[in-house]
């Protein structure tokens, strides 16, 4: 057995403890049209997420029936200030989700990899250091390269917006992310038992089982 089998097989057969799950939220493929591509996509009976054109670039996005994973689709993209976003998507080979953007830059940092710092974006400001200040779903990124220097970002997602999960489809994959959902949820009963006078909520288990189903779907929360 040479050095390389040796090594391959030490990997799998002793992987390191992860601490946050990361999930393929989107794989980006650049195009040269757009309208044909909607069309087609469109025609298969996949649903359009998003469509969005600047100065000089267009990107789509679409998510095959039943599938977590959703499909960029982008052209023309020049750099810009209102570019950015779309910019870095299309740069990358694809994103991925976590519910704890801090947690998962360390982890990644722990592990050797090279991971930018937490960025925002702020409006004429464009890219801003750390996390969303309201750490809203869908607002806060990193990224990182493999050896051959492909791009994946990092986007951090708690609440999805509406449509992008079936409603009555909620799954935790894993106690980790469980165990962040639950803290969330905590944080937010907190705040409702203020609201109705700080009195203890016999009927907790109810509000948190409704909150977390509900952030996960991207409907309205409870109060």
């Amino acid at each position: 057995m040479n050095d390389i089998q040796e090594r391959g097989e030490a990997a799998i057969a002793t992987p390191s403890a992860r601490r946050v799950d990361i999930k393929l939220e989107v794989v980006v493929i650049p195009i040269s049209d757009v309208d044909r591509a909607k069309r087609f996509y469109g025609g298969l009976g996949w649903r359009l997420d998003a469509d969005i054109t600047g100065d000089e670039f267009r990107v789509i996005q679409f998510t095959p029936p039943g599938s977590p994973c959703s499909i960029v689709f982008g052209a023309g993209v020049t750099p810009g200030p209102y570019a950015r976003v779309e910019l870095d998507v299309l740069e990358s080979v694809g994103e991925l989700v976590v519910s704890d953007i801090e947690a998962a830059r360390a982890e990644l940092a722990d592990r050797g990899v090279d991971v930018s710092e937490v960025y925002h974006y702020a409006g004429r400001e464009g890219r801003v250091s750390g996390p969303d200040p309201e750490r809203r779903s869908y607002s806060s990124w990193a990224s990182f390269s493999d050896p051959s220097g492909n791009v994946w970002l990092l986007q951090e997602v708690t609440a999805r917006a509406p449509g992008r999960v079936d409603a009555d489809d909620t799954t935790f994959v894993s106690s980790a992310e469980l165990a962040a959902a639950l803290r969330r949820a905590s944080a937010a009963h907190g705040e409702h038992e203020k609201r109705t006078g700080g009195q203890r909520d016999e009927n907790w288990p109810d509000w948190y089982a409704e909150y977390m189903m509900a952030e996960q779907a991207g409907k309205p929360l409870p109060l």
